[in-house]
């Protein structure tokens, strides 16, 4: 390896460009420590939403997801980037350390580094348009190189997606502590973090697959013809901490996919925290064949949707460990 590495300018560059990620509620449940030849990336036990994401697998693939958005930046400023997965057996934690080797951009680097700027979590029901089958295997190729699958879910399956998913929205109505931290992450006005209220649009009554209410929506939401929302299933092979920091990383990768060719998509995770509808995911779509870690949902956005407001972020010199 090349002894050249990327300045202190670079790296928080590129970590300015890592926090655009999508997180659980949006609360940006990380930390990052810039070393003499490294940087680490660790989960921020402090951001753990409990109630939301009981088991943590939210928080590690909000990690994973941002580890990715590093290496696309990188890569579009001229380094690539190695990985080594969860260093320090003794730190659960300390999730990934990378270091650097010069790289000369292809144009793949500058079209989802520019789809980190433009991807946002629109919430909204998309157009009748049809995403072209080809569409839906190239986000899906895309995601394979980092350890973890996405699956297409059919109209057959639908219903085997929607029943846990209308569970969970069922059993999260009445728990009241859910409610309260719903309530603390959601429904944001001006702050750096948090779902904000003009980002939500109210849940529209005989959806096929619902997806997560939360508090205060202030999104207009005026599309009434049919929804032609396809839906994807990210699942790994394994379900160990490190196989959700890969599922994490190919939800990065199937999100900027799906920006760079003009859809919009959505992440969607409710029933997968509850680990019965978990499993009830895992066996009646995925056939009992791999883990569900998140789902997506994508589509066209109608023409005359109005542009979302940017979502925030904390200040790069909030993340980083000095």
């Amino acid at each position: 390896m090349s002894s050249a590495q990327p300045d202190a300018e670079t790296l928080h560059a590129a970590i300015a460009m890592a926090i655009r990620a999508p997180s659980v509620h949006n609360s940006q449940p990380w930390r990052w420590r810039i070393n003499r030849r490294t940087v680490d990336l660790y989960a921020d036990p402090g951001r753990h939403l409990v109630a939301t994401d009981p088991q943590q697998r939210g928080l590690v693939l909000s990690c994973g997801a941002a580890l990715h958005h590093f290496r696309v930046a990188l890569a579009m400023l001229g380094w690539s980037a190695t990985v080594t997965y969860l260093p320090d057996s003794a730190d659960a934690d300390h999730l990934a350390t990378v270091e650097f080797a010069p790289h000369e951009p292809a144009p793949a680097d500058f079209e989802l580094s520019a789809a980190i700027l433009h991807r946002q979590s629109d919430r909204r029901r998309y157009s009748s348009w049809q995403i072209p089958a080809g569409y839906l295997r190239t986000i899906a190729s895309r995601a394979t190189h980092y350890g973890a699958a996405v699956r297409h879910v059919p109209e057959g399956l639908r219903a085997s997606l929607a029943r846990p998913a209308r569970e969970a929205a069922a059993r999260h109505a009445v728990d009241h502590e859910y409610q309260l931290e719903l309530a603390e992450w959601s429904g944001r006005r001006g702050t750096p973090d948090g779902v904000p209220a003009v980002n939500s649009p109210r849940p529209q009554p005989g959806e096929q697959i619902p997806v997560r209410a939360f508090a205060e929506p202030d999104l207009p939401d005026r599309t009434m013809h049919p929804d032609a929302a396809e839906w994807l299933v990210v699942c790994t092979a394994a379900d160990d901490r490190t196989s959700r920091v890969h599922a994490g990383e190919a939800i990065s990768a199937a999100l900027l996919t799906a920006t760079d060719l003009g859809l919009s998509s959505c992440l969607q995770t409710e029933p997968l925290g509850l680990p019965e509808l978990r499993a009830d995911i895992r066996t009646h779509v995925l056939y009992d064949c791999a883990y569900p870690q998140a789902m997506v949902r994508v589509g066209w956005v109608p023409t005359c949707a109005a542009p979302l407001p940017q979502t925030p972020r904390r200040p790069v010199a909030e993340v980083i460990d000095q």
